[in-house]
């Protein structure tokens, strides 16, 4: 058994004894890579639309979910919660995933990645960036001991968690973690459900931007993490969900990164309802495009 995994039993052990299907574990072993000595001001407050929101993350951890006895498949998903790089929706876009996907079979990880702030990163562009490729490193360094496929982990990303997601499976030849075993980093499909894509002016959602990267970005970077401008032969397979009536990130987003795919000569699939606010907050139904999810997924040998 690695030491990582036994510190992560340990801390299932004494942060969540009540359930043996979760473990919550520190994404990082040791020092919190750029980043900054300040308080931990981490806050999660009720809400009445999504649930809960947690804001303020600056120490990022990795909460795993895991199918029931005998029904594992191999496939693992990183999950990245939405919420505009500035809060997440842990619970909506995280833990209540991660329970479907384990009752499917697949090992679900939800990623509280850091949020962006000048105040805790040494550069606030890079750090979702280091948490998503760390998280990938973690499951693939110690599938064995999860039962998981090391060629079957994939992550998957709500509205910014998209971008993130999209990020990690644009920008995975780029290691902006300590990676010693050259452990790939490149997850091995991606699920993008109502995601930010583009950082561009035309369609991108610009309150993303301007959490990731200030309000005032080059275009170099802007382009660097506009994702539909990043794809190329060996972008992961791809499954994209999307409102056509989204009022805050723009369907074009799924739209520009699917033809991109296409382009590229990469596998994908598109779904756009023609109702449903951002979020999916009362159409369609999860079920309905968790469905979609499932479906794909299969059709992809991954369950």
């Amino acid at each position: 058994m690695s030491k990582l995994f036994s510190f992560a039993f340990l801390s299932l052990v004494l942060v969540v004894p009540y359930c043996k299907a979760q473990e919550v574990m520190p994404l990082y072993p040791d020092k919190i890579p750029n980043s900054r000595s300040v308080t931990n001001d981490e806050l999660r407050t009720a809400n009445g639309d999504v649930d809960s929101l947690t804001s303020n993350v600056s120490i990022p951890t990795l909460s795993v979910f895991l199918p029931p006895k005998g029904l594992g498949n191999g496939t693992a998903v990183i999950i990245c919660p939405g919420g505009g790089y500035h809060v997440l929706l842990t619970k909506r876009e995280g833990s209540d995933a991660a329970r479907a996907f384990a009752k499917m079979g697949v090992t679900a990880f939800v990623l509280k990645y850091r949020l962006p702030s000048d105040k805790t990163m040494l550069d606030k562009s890079i750090g979702p960036l280091q948490d998503a490729q760390q998280a990938i490193k973690i499951v693939r360094q110690n599938a064995k001991e999860w039962n998981v496929d090391p060629n079957k982990i994939g992550i998957l990303g709500f509205s910014a968690g998209g971008h993130l997601a999209a990020t990690a499976g644009t920008h995975f030849k780029t290691a902006v973690v300590e990676n010693g075993k050259g452990t790939s980093l490149r997850p091995d499909f991606m699920l993008l459900i109502n995601p930010v894509i583009s950082f561009t002016n035309k369609i991108g959602h610009i309150g993303s931007r301007d959490n990731l990267l200030g309000p005032s970005p080059t275009e170099e970077k802007i382009k660097l993490y506009s994702n539909e401008l990043q794809v190329t032969a060996e972008t992961p397979p791809s499954i994209l969900i999307h409102s056509d009536a989204d009022q805050v990130v723009p369907v074009a987003n799924s739209m520009e990164f699917y033809r991109a795919l296409k382009e590229n000569k990469v596998s994908g699939e598109l779904h756009i309802y023609a109702k449903g606010e951002h979020g999916f907050l009362t159409a369609p139904s999860f079920d309905e495009w968790f469905g979609r999810c499932i479906f794909w997924m299969k059709s992809m040998s991954l369950i």
